[in-house]
């Protein structure tokens, strides 16, 4: 199976900025997308950022020019540099991992346990 692991979130003040982390681990044959979800409370998780292994990158409009995924495909991690934060970004952060994992090259898509990024002052 495939696990995911997440850090990065917390309390931040408008302005600023946080990285958030989320490393795959197991038996990953090959990974072909990474991305970041987000839920803020009352509210559907929608789609943040998306990279595909091979650069490709998809961002939701409202942080097109704040936020940058990238992914270091030697650790099978996923980061998202988030700049300009304002109160509208608090969600809980959620990545998610797709690819193929075991003896068989099953499909997988896992999620990680979740990250929460608070912006107040």
């Amino acid at each position: 199976q495939v696990q995911l692991v997440e850090s990065g979130g917390g309390l931040v003040q408008p302005g600023g900025s946080l990285r958030l982390s989320c490393a795959a681990s197991g038996s990953i044959f090959s990974i072909y997308g990474m991305g970041w979800y987000r839920q803020a409370p009352e509210k559907q998780r929608e789609l943040v950022a998306y990279i595909l292994t091979g650069g490709s990158t998809d961002y939701a409009d409202s942080v097109k020019g704040r936020f940058t995924i990238s992914m270091d495909n030697a650790k099978n991690t996923v980061y998202l540099q988030m700049n300009a934060l304002s109160p509208e970004d608090t969600a809980v952060y959620y990545c998610n991992v797709q690819g193929y994992y075991g003896d068989y090259r099953n499909d997988f898509s896992s999620w990680g346990q979740g990250t929460q990024v608070t912006v107040s002052s």
